[in-house]
């Protein structure tokens, strides 16, 4: 099993920046790819980021590209999601996940993803 726990979330105003943070324990001998979701209230799971196992490859939404940044420390078991240039819009539950290496399907889609955390808040103020 594996468990990732998010941190970073806040209230910022529009313009500013966060740092998400999503911290793998458990079984971290697998090369999992990892990604970051969305969950506005009321609305469906977003696809937002994703990167694959040793960081090489990086994949955005096109509603944050140029925004936010993915990146990843295998020493430290962690993934990043640098979040710049707010906007009210970005405001969401956001939640990593972790999928086998095994699985080829398109990172945007979630149930491709085995393991998710539980999410931290992100609410962008106008």
């Amino acid at each position: 099993q594996l468990q990732l726990v998010e941190s970073g979330g806040g209230l910022v105003q529009a313009g500013g920046s966060l740092r998400l943070s999503c911290a793998a324990s458990g079984r971290t001998n697998s090369s999992y790819a990892m990604g970051w979701f969305r969950q506005a209230p009321m609305e469906g799971r977003e696809f937002v980021s994703a990167i694959d196992w040793d960081g090489v490859y990086t994949y955005y939404a096109d509603s944050v590209k140029g925004r936010f940044t993915i990146s990843r420390d295998n020493a430290k078991n962690t993934v990043y999601l640098q979040m710049n240039s707010l906007k009210p819009e970005d405001t969401a539950v956001y939640s990593c996940a972790a999928r086998l290496p095994s699985v080829r399907s398109s990172y945007r889609y979630p149930p491709s993803y085995a393991y998710w955390g539980q999410g931290t808040q992100v609410t962008v103020s106008s």
